[in-house]
C-alpha cells in the first residue's frame, strides 16, 4: 500500500509538467510536438532548427503564459482550501470562504467602471480581496469568545456586502462597454495573461511557501483548539498564520483569473483519497491536482468551441456533480 501511494504521488507530482507541455501544442492552430519541443530550445539557445515565428509567437507569448498562469491558479486555490478546511475542521469550506472572492470581484468591477480597466484590474481586484479578509477578521475580533465561527459569520457578511457593490457597479457600468467586461471577468478567463501579469504570482507563492511550512501546525490545529494549547501551539497566532497565506494565495489567484469556484472545495477532497489527512503530504498534493485540473479546464475553455467559454461555468460544471460523486463514495471517510 506504501509502494502504491508513493507511486500515485509521484505521478501527481510530475503530472503538471506533463500536462503544461501537452497543451502548448493542443489547440485549434496546429502545432507538432517536435516544433514545440524545438520552440522551447530555441528560446534557452538549443534549437534543432530555426522556428517560424509564428510558432513561436504561439507557443511562447500565447499558450505558456496561459498554462503556467492556470497552473499557478489551480495550485493556489487548492493549497488555500485544504488549509481552510483544516484549520476550521469543516469539509464545506472553501478558499474563499473569508470574502475574497467577492472583494476581488468588487476591485475589479470598480477599475473597470472608474478607470477603464487595462492594468488597473489586477491591483484594484487584489488589494480589495485582501481588504475582505481583513474586514471579516476584525468582525471576528468583536466576539473573541467564539473567533473560529464569528470570523466564518464575518466572512459571511463581508463577501455578502461586496455581492451587493459588484450588482451597484454592474449597475452604474456603460452597459455596451463596462457591463460586458465585468460579467466577462467575474466569470473568470485566462485569455489576457501575459508575462506582464505575472507579478500575481507573488503573493501566490508566498501565501503557498507560508502553508507549506505552516502544515504541520494545520494537523495540529483540526485537531481542535484545546488540543493544540496542549501541545503547545499558540492557537490563535497560528490559526491567524495560516488564514494570512492563504487569503494571500486566494487573492492572488483570483486578480489572475477572475472568480473561480470550486477548485478549492473539490481538489483538497480528491487529495486526501490518493495520500491521506497528513496536511504536510496532502497541501503539495493538493497544489498538484490543482494546477493540472486547472491547466486542463483551461484547454477545453479554448479548445472546445470557436468562442472561448469562461473558467468559471467549466470548473463549476465539472466540480458540482464531481463533489456528489465524492459524497457518495466517501461519506466522509476522508474527512
Amino acid at each position: 500500500m506504501d509502494r502504491t501511494r508513493r507511486i500515485a504521488q509521484a505521478i501527481i507530482y510530475l503530472l503538471p509538467f506533463v500536462l503544461i507541455v501537452c497543451t502548448l501544442f493542443i489547440g485549434r492552430y496546429p502545432i507538432t510536438l517536435p516544433d514545440t519541443v524545438n520552440v522551447l530550445l530555441s528560446a534557452i539557445g538549443l534549437g534543432w532548427w530555426a522556428p517560424t515565428p509564428e510558432a513561436t509567437a504561439l507557443v511562447l507569448q500565447v499558450r505558456l503564459p496561459r498554462a503556467l498562469a492556470a497552473a499557478a491558479v489551480g495550485a493556489g486555490l487548492a493549497a488555500s482550501g485544504a488549509a481552510f478546511q483544516g484549520v476550521f475542521r469543516n469539509p464545506l469550506v472553501s478558499s474563499g470562504l473569508l470574502g475574497v472572492s467577492s472583494g476581488a470581484g468588487f476591485g475589479a468591477a470598480l477599475a473597470i467602471v472608474c478607470f477603464a480597466g487595462g492594468w488597473t484590474i489586477y491591483p484594484s481586484a487584489f488589494a480589495f480581496g485582501m481588504l475582505a479578509v481583513l474586514l471579516s477578521y476584525w468582525i471576528a475580533r468583536v466576539y473573541k469568545q467564539t473567533p473560529t465561527i464569528m470570523l466564518v459569520l464575518g466572512g459571511t457578511i463581508v463577501s455578502s456586502v461586496f455581492s451587493a457593490l459588484i450588482s451597484l457597479m454592474k449597475y452604474l457600468a456603460d452597459p455596451a462597454t463596462q457591463l460586458p467586461s465585468i460579467v466577462y471577468w467575474l466569470m473568470g478567463s485566462l485569455s489576457s495573461v501575459g508575462y506582464t501579469d505575472f507579478w500575481a504570482m507573488i503573493p501566490i507563492a508566498i501565501g503557498i511557501i507560508v502553508l507549506i511550512v505552516m502544515s504541520w501546525r494545520v494537523n495540529v490545529l483540526s485537531m481542535g483548539d484545546r488540543e493544540a494549547h496542549a501541545m503547545g501551539l499558540a492557537v490563535s497566532r497560528d490559526k491567524g498564520i495560516v488564514i494570512a497565506g492563504a487569503s494571500l494565495a486566494t487573492a492572488g489567484a483570483v486578480c489572475l483569473c477572475g472568480i473561480v469556484g470550486w477548485v478549492g472545495l473539490v481538489i483538497p477532497h480528491i487529495g486526501r483519497m490518493i495520500v491521506g489527512n497528513d496536511n504536510r503530504v496532502l497541501t503539495p498534493a493538493a497544489m498538484a491536482i490543482g494546477a493540472s485540473f486547472m491547466v486542463l479546464v483551461d484547454v477545453v475553455s479554448r479548445t472546445l468551441v470557436a468562442s472561448e467559454i469562461p473558467l468559471g461555468i467549466l470548473t463549476s460544471l465539472i466540480g458540482a456533480p464531481f463533489f456528489v460523486y465524492l459524497l457518495k463514495r466517501t461519506k466522509g471517510r476522508d474527512w
